[in-house]
């Protein structure tokens, strides 16, 4: 292919994209109406930064997160394979995402998380969609080597990212963001990187455009991992992670050499920052831009800013800044950093005198 498809969003990620990723004409469109997320300009807190910002919200797929993208790629091939249960390790996000993909497919589905280690609205989602969920005494790393040997077994699909078909998925995102910036990439992408599937799709998803002619440059990535969950930026892995990004706290990354690969053909970095300045972009966001995201999500303008200070990215720069969740699946966070309702009686005068006294 060298051109752009011309089916509109909102058909369904596989329908749309068919042409250029690995499907064929007998795999189910699978669809809950992933995809086809915003990029928003958010003008106000770029030009503080000194940059042009752009933010791609996948916290805007159905089931709050970039999870969608792959997942319905996932289900589809499992489905035309003929799986009748599908199985997944998390942390959180690929829990809400399996669970209801499955729902819409008619599957069985099985979630392994670490006990205590998820944030609740997370999963919540997967067990009102009817996921059976396996809590264990271990890591979300522990967990993805039992479903690896579980996904081996008849009628058993693996829907984590070491699933090749996630992959083609999630790199659909890399052609939005060269959609929405005029069929141009933008001239660095940051991204979180927990289990490094999502930096590994944007990146091939990027190359392949690069290599059919339908953009004329690669951008630089700048991958971002949480201090107590930096195995790539540490260059070992981390037995006991943590971080308050519950969905980046993951010591063994599955596609860590890949999201390695990613930053050295691309010419960029992988850093890491702490949740103390994970916080600051936490709430720079919805003071500034308007977006409500995770934790996780917040860490890539965590990690622009500082990539900002240091001069890896230069101020004017083009950026475009992956938001990966939405922040109702983990309100608990938030909660820690805003301002206390304020309560008066009902009426007009004691609401303006309240209104006063916030000044």
């Amino acid at each position: 292919m060298t051109t752009a498809p011309t089916t509109p969003r909102g058909a369904g990620l596989i329908e749309r994209w068919h042409d250029h990723i690995d499907v064929d004409d007998d795999t189910p469109r699978v669809t809950i109406g992933e995809g086809g997320t915003p990029l928003v300009h958010a003008r106000r807190l770029g030009e503080r930064l000194g940059v042009e910002l752009h933010l791609k919200l996948e916290l805007a797929n159905p089931t709050g997160s970039f999870k969608d993208r792959g997942m319905c790629v996932a289900v589809a091939r499992a489905v035309q394979a003929g799986a009748t249960t599908l199985i997944c390790a998390s942390t959180g996000n690929t829990s809400a995402s399996a669970a209801a993909f499955a729902a819409a497919a008619g599957l069985k589905c099985v979630v392994v998380v670490p006990s205590g280690k998820i944030a609740a609205g997370k999963l919540l989602q997967a067990q009102v969609a009817g996921a059976l969920v396996v809590q264990i005494d271990g890591s979300f790393d522990d967990g993805l080597v039992a479903v690896r040997e579980l996904g081996e077994r008849p009628g058993m699909a693996l829907v984590n990212s070491v699933n090749p078909y996630r992959i083609e998925g999630q790199k659909t995102g890399a052609w939005e963001v060269c959609e929405d910036l005029g069929m141009q990439a933008p001239d660095w992408l940051c991204i979180p990187v927990g289990n490094a599937g999502n930096i590994t799709a944007y990146w091939r998803g990027f190359r392949e455009w690069h290599e059919r002619g339908l953009i004329d440059r690669l951008p630089k990535i700048l991958g971002v991992q949480a201090a107590g969950a930096a195995p790539l930026v540490d260059g070992a892995p981390v037995e006991h992670p943590e971080t308050i990004a519950t969905a980046i706290r993951i010591g063994k990354p599955a596609r860590g050499d890949q999201a390695l690969e990613a930053i050295e053909q691309s010419g960029g970095r992988i850093i890491k920052r702490t949740d103390a300045e994970l916080l600051e972009a936490y709430a720079a966001l919805p003071a500034e831009a308007g977006i409500f995201c995770e934790p996780a999500s917040a860490i890539s303008v965590a990690g622009l800013m500082s990539a900002l200070e240091d001069g890896t990215i230069e101020r004017g720069a083009r950026v475009a800044c992956v938001l990966t969740g939405h922040g109702l699946k983990d309100p608990d966070t938030a909660v820690e950093i805003v301002t206390p309702p304020i309560h008066c009686a009902p009426n007009a005068d004691a609401i303006a005198r309240a209104i006063d006294a916030a000044d």
